[in-house]
């Protein structure tokens, strides 16, 4: 139920704050005033489209906001629990709240008890809660698809049928999966040429992590050997190999250097630092030198392994070209092992199509058999209902100003080109809602002949036969919205609707827009919205109403004013058709 609204700069209202109570919550006021206005607050707050010219001059943003009390849907629990989503709880209620805004960019937000949430993730969550029908949703009734899910939320399997559904897409899914398995056969084989082709080449490569920094280093050397060894020679030269009698090398010099400052700290004890240094490098050098003649030694150019070398680089920058994609310097051979990894993966997974396929047309047996058998029960179920609501809706309608009204929900088989039975989402059969507004007019499809008084009928006819069900009046929406449902009537067919509505009203929160005062008198609650201006800026307020002003109201909308003669009237119909007195 919907126990608080607040509205902030949403087209001409400035700021409102308003408490709903259960029951016929009416709301009037004079063409213009902003009615239409409070309906489109709520539907905004129940997830419906809307533009940033929402906003009211002059503001950045427009806000709705709403208190909504639970007391017994189990949906709207699980929803919430499903998401996470925590709700306040006393006594056998349990409080949400809802806010959404909109700012001047178009962008906005939505927060389902502080928790942020999609658009769809709103709608979905307040259709569980509220029902809004205006003028422009008796196109509804004109789509076929809707008379199924009218017919089936009568019938109370509103959950087999979304059961079904999901088996059939589920179906859907493993047949489209089969027919891309056949299709694909050809495609299948010469990939597997291909995969195996390249895991059987990078396999005999035997590749080795890093191993082509290291050839490519070796193949530096012994590409270019004539000139390392022409540099050694010239090293070794310079370090030990010179001829002393011309010029001495580097490491008899330091041997001097050395000789001549261990003579000299003798004299001097401070040179004894330098001494120490000077005989660290010495037999740094010596060691330098070791190294150096066990490299120079060891030396040799082999022209066996340098073919070796370039044959075994010029595979791997091969592979490298071919497996290796765009991977970086020191990874390639990683890449081309993965390439090889990730193929053998997929010659199993194509090895095994076969069996797939074998599974496949198992679960698609399954399923067809199931598909069969929800199909059956659904169509029992469907028929049955057919019956009782085409004759529930005749006698409402006939209460309502269309005595000579008769209704009927017909169910259309699906069939395919042979004739036999076929199935679609919802089940094997369509439905089709059919009227004959007058005594000796055949039955006909309800967009052909009825007018938008009889469909604003039929719609009430069919929203009162739904709730004729104790248990599903528990489970389902609590909160029903009409905007202007009495269009296109009056005199007693008014009143019939009027009574219909305080009927529901005592199920269900009831909002009602209308124009006639023989719906008003029966509110429960009434609100009045006014449109003034002030600071030169236009303003559409609401409030509810007290007894008197609820006197005044009805006689305004009875007359056109407040004169002693509309107050009487409105004193009469007050007295005989509201269930409330204040």
């Amino acid at each position: 139920m919907l126990e608080e609204m607040s509205i902030r700069n949403y087209a001409l209202i400035d700021s409102i704050t308003l408490s709903f109570r259960p029951g016929l919550n009416i709301l009037t006021g004079e063409t213009g005033a902003g009615k239409s206005i409070i309906v489109g607050s709520l539907s905004f707050l129940m997830g419906g489209k809307i533009e940033a010219d929402v906003i009211r001059s002059g503001c950045d943003e427009a806000s709705v906001s709403a208190v909504i009390s639970v007391e017994k849907n189990n949906d709207v629990l699980e929803w919430l629990k499903s998401r996470d989503i925590e709700y306040e709880e006393e006594n056998s209620f349990k409080t949400v709240i809802v806010r959404r805004n909109i700012k001047t960019t178009g962008r906005g937000s939505i927060y389902i008890q502080n928790v942020p949430v999609t658009r769809q993730d709103l709608s979905e969550f307040m259709g569980l809660l509220f029902d809004l029908h205006g003028q422009h949703n008796h196109e509804s009734l004109l789509r076929k698809d809707s008379h199924r899910r009218y017919l089936d939320s009568f019938a109370g399997i509103d959950n087999e049928v979304s059961g079904f559904s999901k088996t059939f897409l589920e179906l859907t899914d493993k047949r489209k999966a089969m027919d891309a398995s056949l299709k694909s056969e050809r495609e299948r084989e010469e990939r597997l040429e291909i995969l195996r082709f390249a895991a059987e080449e990078i396999e005999k490569a035997k590749i080795q992590t890093g191993e082509i920094r290291e050839l490519e280093n070796e193949l530096q050397k012994l590409s270019l050997f004539e000139k390392l060894a022409m540099l050694i020679q010239s090293a070794a030269f310079c370090f030990y190999e010179n001829d002393a009698s011309k010029t001495d090398n580097a490491l008899s010099l330091i041997r001097r250097a050395k000789n001549s400052l261990d003579s000299a700290s003798a004299v001097d004890a401070s040179l004894g630092e330098i001494n120490r240094r000077f005989e660290n490098l010495y037999y740094e050098a010596e060691d330098i030198a070791q190294d150096f003649r066990v490299y120079r030694d060891g030396l040799t150019f082999d022209p066996k392994r340098l073919e070796e070398i370039n044959d075994r680089l010029s595979l791997l920058y091969k592979l490298k070209k071919k497996y290796g994609g765009n991977s970086q310097p020191g990874s390639e051979e990683e890449a081309i092992v993965l390439y090889k990894a990730n193929a053998e993966t997929e010659i199993e997974a194509l090895c095994s199509a076969e069996e797939n396929r074998e599974k496949l047309k198992t679960q698609i047996s399954v399923l067809e058999k199931s598909i069969v058998a929800k199909a059956q029960g659904i169509r029992e179920k469907r028929t049955i209902a057919c019956a009782k609501l085409s004759q529930l809706i005749s006698g409402i309608l006939q209460h309502l100003g269309m005595p000579n009204a008769r209704f009927q929900v017909k169910i259309i088989p699906k069939q395919g080109q042979d004739g036999q039975t076929s199935y679609g989402p919802w089940g094997s059969e369509d439905v089709e809602f059919l009227i004959s507004a007058n005594t000796g007019e055949p039955l006909k499809e309800l967009a052909k002949i009825a007018s938008g008084g009889e469909l604003s009928r039929v719609m009430l006819a069919i929203k009162t036969a739904l709730l004729s069900d104790s248990k599903r009046t528990e489970e389902e929406v609590q909160t029903l919205v009409f905007d202007e449902i009495d269009a296109g009537i009056g005199g007693e067919v008014a009143l019939k609707v009027g009574e219909y509505l305080a009927q529901i009203g005592g199920i269900k929160q009831i909002f009602c827009v209308t124009h006639l005062a023989s719906i008003a008198v029966r509110a429960d609650n009434h609100f009045k919205v006014e449109k003034r201006t002030e600071g030169g800026r236009t303003y559409t307020g609401i409030g509810p109403l007290s007894a008197q002003g609820k006197r005044k109201e009805i006689a305004r909308m009875l007359a056109g004013d407040a004169g002693d003669a509309a107050l009487a009237h409105a004193d009469e119909l007050i007295n005989k058709y509201s269930r409330r007195s204040s």
